[in-house]
């Protein structure tokens, strides 16, 4: 594989990975009441100070990760949170009937999104990416 199609598809990797996170951290943010309400929902601790987390998370550092900014260290962030939000938001063996298997599939999921955090984590966030002009030249 050449080094331009490597570096162009761990760009599009980037940008679907982070498309899901960002749009919902958007909504996060644009709708901060009711994602306190949720956070209290799902019975996290501190909800105010999660819903700030999951903002920051989902919305800027997702933004970041597109970008190529910081990309290893935020995407072992990334995989810890994803591995939170699946512990905590889809506890599908506390649950019967369909209830059940949405959150099971929502749960696996985060399993396979945290897969790709950390291969990106491993790559970097190749030659199309801030930390390249930051960190290469």
């Amino acid at each position: 594989m050449s080094e331009s199609l490597k570096d162009g598809t761990i760009l599009l990797s980037r940008i679907l990975l982070m498309m899901l996170f960002i749009i919902f951290g958007w909504m996060k943010l644009t709708n901060f009441g009711a994602t306190i309400t949720a956070m209290e929902g799902y019975g996290t601790p501190l909800p105010y100070l999660a819903a700030v987390v999951s903002v920051m998370v989902e919305f800027i550092f997702g933004i970041a990760i597109v970008l190529g900014a910081f990309t290893r260290p935020l995407a072992i962030i990334y995989a810890a949170y994803v591995l939170g939000t699946a512990l905590i938001g889809h506890p599908f063996w506390k649950m019967t009937g369909p209830e059940m298997i949405g959150n099971e599939i929502n749960f696996f999921k985060n399993i396979s999104i945290i897969a790709g955090l950390l291969l990106l984590a491993i790559t970097g966030a190749g030659r199309y990416s801030l930390d390249y002009k930051w960190f290469k030249h």
